[in-house]
């Protein structure tokens, strides 16, 4: 069975002088190994077909049947990795918690340990007739939601 470990040594040393970052490897125990990789302005098919052959130039058909997927993070689909916030910081996110909160709104920026979105509310002011809509900021840690992602708009 071909190592994950393996994998991703040879994936980065593809990636090193590049500015595509790794999202995930995956290894089935049947060896189809799926490679996703990311970048700020998206990912090209002739960078994937060399990533492909680069790989493929590193392992050995005739030691280790496989099947090989490399491709983008799919557009639409939960964050993986810290840098697919900084790449999306200033766009719009969708965010599920853990508590089974669903929200919408501007990632504003991201470290390390939490990430803060800006979401739109509707809160009645003191004197004022009607709720206006203000945007405020929600921070939260990876460990509080279930996923974010990037959300898809066609306005």
């Amino acid at each position: 069975m071909i190592e994950k470990k393996t994998v991703c040594q040879i994936v980065e040393e593809w990636l090193d002088g590049k500015d595509y970052f790794l999202v995930e490897v995956t290894v089935s125990p049947d060896d189809k190994i799926v490679v996703e990789i990311d970048h700020a302005e998206g990912v090209w098919i002739e960078d994937c077909v060399e990533l492909s052959r680069f790989i493929e130039s590193k392992l050995n058909r005739e030691e280790e049947d496989y099947e090989l997927e490399v491709g983008s993070a799919g557009i639409g689909q939960p964050f993986k990795v810290l840098q697919q916030y900084y790449i999306h910081i200033g766009q719009e996110v969708e965010v599920v918690t853990r508590d089974g909160r669903k929200l919408a709104g501007i990632l504003k920026d991201a470290d390390e340990e939490k990430f803060t979105v800006g979401v739109q509310k509707k809160v009645k002011l003191e004197g004022s007739k009607r709720p206006k809509l203000i945007e405020e900021d929600e921070t939260f840690t990876y460990e509080q939601i279930k996923y974010t992602k990037y959300l898809i708009s066609f306005k």
